[in-house]
């Protein structure tokens, strides 16, 4: 995690298991994250019909746009998942959960689930889709 962030998990709030209640950033660069669906270089979407491993694409398109401005996924502050099957979704935690783990390790950025009626590239398979927020150095 870079030194320009830290997290807030106040005591007064629930304790935060699997995210952070909010990320303090100071300095730094700001970079905004596109939503990002599980589609290849080539648009290709990857996993249809796959929760799990569309959130795998998900986060190795976030870790593509995060590592070309130069920064790690530990500099993620926030991230905000919609998802067309939100009990499907949690059915699938602890896959998704060994994903992110591969991807971020023990980091865990200030993060909202949001069942979505539909996304855009729905049409074509999309399950899921992830937009976020990181500092970087």
């Amino acid at each position: 995690m870079s030194r320009f962030i830290e997290p807030v998990n106040p005591s007064t709030l629930m304790p935060a298991v699997g995210f952070s209640h909010g990320f303090e950033a100071r300095g730094g660069r700001t970079l905004f994250i596109a939503g990002q669906v599980a589609k290849d270089g080539k648009g290709a979407v990857v996993g249809k019909g796959d929760v799990v491993a569309q959130f795998r694409q998900v986060c190795e398109n976030i870790k593509a746009v995060v590592s070309s401005a130069g920064g790690a996924m530990t500099d993620v502050v926030k991230l905000t998942i919609y998802v067309l099957d939100t009990p499907g979704y949690k059915a699938q935690l602890r896959p998704i959960g060994a994903v992110y783990r591969e991807y971020f390790g023990k980091h865990f950025p200030a993060m909202t689930l949001v069942g979505a009626r539909d996304l855009f590239d729905a049409a074509e398979g999309c399950l899921i889709e992830i937009e976020g927020v990181a500092v970087l150095p």
